[in-house]
């Protein structure tokens, strides 16, 4: 009997280290790449193509990211894209938060078809609208200008917004609008002292999601501004290669600048992403 239990201890042992190789390998299969492209932008191009493709830099040319931002102007274009992508992220949190508490907290004809309308936003390809998009800015005289990205972005990453706002605001019970009410605060008040406070979680995940999706587009980017002063990484990177394609370290050293700040906010907050995008599907 013992040694019965003790091949059945020994073989579930097996089994989990067995699986805990496939997951270290697995680990390291998409590790690699973030590695490949970090010691990329670290070689010659001696290394790069032959004789140390896939082991560390004999020398580490740090220079590589001097060349990307002064020669290439990856500074700028670094500049360009947080500009971008911060005022993105308050008009969306803004404007989501706003309209969940509209079309739940306030009572009024047509409020569940306005949230009907704002979630076929998530059933349009941003792409789809290039140029319906581009006609629209044009005639409107806000091409080649910041507006040009941070509305179109700004639109397309309501309707997911609003689906985590209201997730997060049905938990806020009705009580407390009930309560401020009581305490003569008006529309404004309930919202700005009651609602928004308590919907910091929501509002954390919105900013991270919007940044996710904004900082590293390439199509309207490339399509709705031509002026260099005003472009973002993506396509700063798309001019780079263009330009100096006989050295290629600057290139992997501008594909970091523009890889790594989403990869640091998913590692750090993919926790919170999934929860979040989790319990507002459910709710909403």
């Amino acid at each position: 009997m013992e040694s019965t239990v003790y091949k059945t201890q020994g073989g579930g042992n097996k089994l989990k280290y067995f699986i805990y190789a496939l997951l270290i390998f697995w680990l390291l299969i998409n590790i690699f790449p973030i590695y490949w492209m970090f010691t990329f932008s670290l070689k010659d191009n001696a290394e790069i193509f032959g004789a140390n493709v896939a082991g560390l830099p004999h020398k580490w040319l740090w220079s590589n990211y001097v060349t990307a931002m002064r020669t290439g102007k990856m500074g700028i274009y670094f500049l360009n894209s947080i500009i971008v992508a911060l005022a993105t992220i308050v008009i969306t949190i803004i404007a989501a938060v706003m309209a969940s508490f509209a079309m739940q907290r306030i009572i009024w004809k047509g409020r569940k078809l306005m949230n009907k309308f704002f979630m076929l936003g998530l059933t349009i390809p941003i792409h789809a609208s290039l140029i319906p998009v581009y006609i629209t800015l044009k005639k409107m005289g806000m091409l080649n200008s910041y507006q040009a990205l941070i509305i179109p972005y700004s639109a397309f990453s309501l309707a997911m917004a609003i689906l985590i706002s209201m997730g997060f605001m049905q938990d806020i019970p009705m009580e407390l609008d009930e309560a401020a009410t009581i305490d003569g605060c008006g529309v404004w008040g309930i919202f700005f002292r009651i609602i928004f406070p308590l919907m910091k979680p929501s509002v954390s995940t919105i900013g991270i999601y919007t940044f996710l999706q904004c900082w590293n587009e390439l199509m309207f980017a490339t399509t709705f501004n031509s002026k260099q002063a005003l472009r973002t990484l993506p396509v700063g990177i798309q001019a780079l290669s263009g330009q100096h394609t006989t050295n290629w370290g600057p290139i992997g050293a501008a594909l970091v600048l523009a890889t790594f700040p989403t990869l640091i906010v998913y590692v750090f907050l993919s926790k919170k992403i999934q929860s979040s995008f989790m319990e507002g599907a459910i709710k909403g």
